[in-house]
């Protein structure tokens, strides 16, 4: 620093100036380093976030519940209810069992049944 400088400074004032200070021209570096720290901060959040919303989905994916799977957590994403997520959850990763299967073969070999006793 030139003596000039120096004479106008108060003694008490620090001679080195830490860079996360703004200068003299307004330029704010750390504001800015914050602000883009921010902003990638909040955009990994949201990735995470809808990746973890779109789990019960995915377990659920060839499944005979992938609708009512998907509907409940469509609702839970926009109501922000989490009980509804964590049932879509609970549906994807517990099978259930299929009923309408064994009853729907059990009606076509009836109708079967019956058809061949009408024809002789």
């Amino acid at each position: 620093m030139s003596d000039t400088t120096s004479a106008l400074l108060h003694p008490a004032a620090p001679h080195h100036i830490p860079g996360f200070l703004p200068d003299s021209t307004g330029s704010d570096p750390f504001m800015i380093f914050v602000g883009i720290t921010l902003v990638l901060i909040l955009l990994a959040g949201g990735t995470i976030y809808f990746r973890l919303h779109s789990l019960p989905e995915k377990l659920a994916h060839g499944s005979g519940q992938l609708q009512l799977v998907s509907i409940l957590a469509l609702l839970a994403l926009v109501t922000h209810n989490n009980a509804l997520w964590v049932l879509a959850l609970l549906l994807a990763a517990v099978k259930l069992p299929d009923y309408l299967t064994p009853l729907k073969s059990i009606a076509n070999s009836l109708e079967r049944a019956t058809d061949q006793k009408d024809g002789p």
